[in-house]
């Protein structure tokens, strides 16, 4: 019977990233005794650790203080990697997967300076009219609007919230504000027909490694096939494809 191995790993990779982590974790320059005592790595083994961090480029030493800085060239290697996060191309393998395993149409939505917008659409083999086509604005109620009211905090988003709870009455609202906080510890928005009658639909997040939304996979179908809780197995499987995805983006 086979067993699981560890893969082969560089211990002393290992430890030159996790002073770089730490440095990212505390958010402000530490100095050389800081981030011994936070590493438990050895005076001089630290010493050489930092120096070759600091030669790389990966670190920067301020010569006055002592401390020590993130290097600019972790600005450049996160510059390369965001210049290469096609959102879109990233995305559509798994929302063909999500379509093609639940026989439903799937959306990615995005947000935008004025409100979400439907970036794709992975259509279902059978014609469904969502009421929607790509580029197209989504309201506050549907379960991508919901979703982006609940995860993303700009000040645009407020904004927007603002002006779509103002066609709200107070009892609305006040069930709204309790449905996000729903939404925010369970990862899924349910919305019923809010474009087409009969036609509803269900969303969950993308997120990135600093936890903010970069985008909704919104699943949309008949009424009677959209589930409102993740308490299926149709919710769970498209859960567990957006945590996948979301890893890719450096949610953990």
């Amino acid at each position: 019977m086979e067993t699981n191995k560890p893969l082969p790993v560089i211990g002393s990779l290992q430890t030159g990233i996790h002073i770089i982590e730490t440095l990212i974790e505390q958010g402000q320059p530490l100095k050389f005794t800081e981030i011994q005592e936070l590493t438990g790595i050895t005076k001089s083994n630290l010493y050489k650790y930092l120096n070759t961090l600091t030669m790389l480029g990966l670190l920067y030493r301020d010569k006055k203080q002592g401390s020590f800085f993130l290097g600019s060239k972790l600005i450049e290697y996160g510059n390369a990697a965001i210049g290469s996060e096609d959102v879109i191309s990233r995305v559509t393998p798994y929302l063909k997967d999500i379509s093609r395993h639940t026989k439903l149409t799937v959306l990615l939505s995005v947000w935008t300076h004025d409100g979400p917008v439907i970036a794709n659409i992975w259509s279902a083999s059978y014609g469904l009219n969502i009421g929607a086509q790509i580029g197209a604005k989504l309201p506050l109620l549907s379960s991508s609007g919901k979703l982006i009211a609940a995860f993303q905090h700009s000040s645009d988003v407020f904004e927007w919230k603002t002006n779509e709870l103002q066609k709200l009455t107070d009892d609305e609202k006040e069930q709204f504000e309790q449905e996000l906080e729903i939404i925010r510890r369970t990862y899924f928005s349910y919305a019923v027909e809010p474009l087409v009658d009969h036609v509803s639909s269900f969303s969950v997040p993308i997120l990135n490694y600093k936890k903010e939304l970069v985008g909704a996979v919104t699943i949309v179908g008949f009424t009677q096939l959209i589930p409102e809780t993740l308490d299926t197995t149709i919710s769970q499987f498209v859960l567990k494809s957006t945590f996948e995805l979301s890893e890719s983006f450096g949610w953990h």
